[in-house]
């Protein structure tokens, strides 16, 4: 096992520049997941760090080892892919042995590994098949079980659940959390799935175009979003967001909405008389409650039976709230929603910071 260091990194190809000056350390044994939208620029960092693409500025370490100049099969990482990657014409036993027989190790050697990981991953059954001859799911199992023999310092996952079906994926990374309880490895998973990146990571790295927006473990990202960004891309459903004005009178702060409605601000938040501001409300802390709130015309309900998911109107802008109950309402009903003041939040309508008190 190993750290890994990520300093001043940059990529582009030519003129284009897709990594913008990263920084991030993952520490040994830590399950790190990059997650952004497409084109952020995650995988391009994935493959600097497996040697796989050519770092054009700043420095990646691995186990205290800049590794820029290494070759990606001395940098002692293995890599599990979105297509798996598998030999089609070699057995499960073949596959997951075959880096280990290029590495001239032991016949002795290579069984031990292969059954070890095949006994971790339930595989032991399905040795002597083929890859046309296993689902997608026992077919993902293979590549990570190849990564395993290999005993590396670290783990590096590109999106490799994305070809699954729904009820796969969530079964997979159940799977793939559990194993890194087991090995312990520090990992590095790519994925555009914020659902994935909650309920995996130990940190959570969110990127977009090219740059770290914010860095933290899942439940830091998710109560006290650096931005709009962030807000919006972490959390199912996405934060609503209202846009207002903030109106100060004798000491107290309001926000003021189209139509003349006004609200107090959310308690960790703070704002200037003038200030123009979006007001930001998770859908589940949007509270369907009589009184002070926001007047909203029902679109389409929802029912999920362990909650019930609105689509609602105000003032032509949707809002989504999302009730741990079942109601009575229906599409075309008036209601109002209530903000959650301890877990609302405010953002800098012009640079989509946070507004923290």
């Amino acid at each position: 096992m190993a750290a890994v260091s990520i300093k001043a990194v940059r990529k582009s190809f030519g003129s284009t520049q897709v990594i913008r000056g990263v920084d991030i350390e993952i520490a040994d044994g830590e399950f790190c997941v990059l997650v952004g939208p497409s084109g952020c620029g995650k995988s391009t960092l994935l493959r600097m760090i497996a040697g796989l693409e050519e770092i054009t500025d700043g420095e990646v370490s691995i186990g205290g080892k800049v590794v820029n100049r290494i070759a990606p099969k001395q940098r002692d990482i293995a890599m599990v892919f979105q297509n798996y990657a598998l030999y089609p014409h070699m057995t499960v036993r073949d596959n997951m042995s075959f880096a280990l027989m290029l590495a001239k190790q032991s016949k002795d050697d290579i069984e031990a590994h292969v059954a070890k990981a095949a006994d971790i991953l339930g595989l032991t059954q399905l040795l002597d098949r083929y890859p046309r001859q296993l689902s997608g799911g026992q077919r993902q199992r293979v590549a990570m079980g190849r990564a395993i023999v290999r005993d590396p310092q670290v783990f590096l996952f590109d999106e490799p659940l994305s070809n699954l079906d729904a009820k796969l994926r969530v079964q997979m990374r159940t799977e793939i959390k559990e194993l890194h309880q087991r090995l312990k490895t520090t990992s590095i998973y790519v994925t555009h799935d914020q659902i994935e990146a909650m309920t995996m990571a130990d940190k959570i790295v969110v990127m977009k175009d090219g740059v770290v927006e914010q860095i933290g473990d899942p439940l830091t990202l998710y109560d006290q979003p650096n931005n709009i960004f962030v807000a919006g891309f972490i959390g199912s459903p996405a934060m609503n967001m209202i846009p207002g004005i903030a109106r100060s009178n004798d000491g107290i702060v309001e926000v003021e909405f189209d139509g003349g409605l006004s609200l107090p601000i959310p308690v960790s938040a703070r704002a200037t008389d003038g200030q123009r501001v979006l007001y930001g409300m998770r859908p589940e802390h949007c509270l369907l409650e009589e009184g002070a709130g926001f007047p909203s015309d029902v679109v389409v309900v929802e029912p999920t039976g362990a909650d019930t998911q609105l689509y609602c109107r105000f003032n032509g802008q949707e809002l989504t709230s999302l009730v741990r109950d079942r109601v009575s309402c229906r599409a075309g009903d008036r209601i109002s929603l209530k903000p959650d003041l301890a877990r609302a939040h405010l953002f800098d309508a012009d640079s989509g910071a946070r507004l923290a008190a």
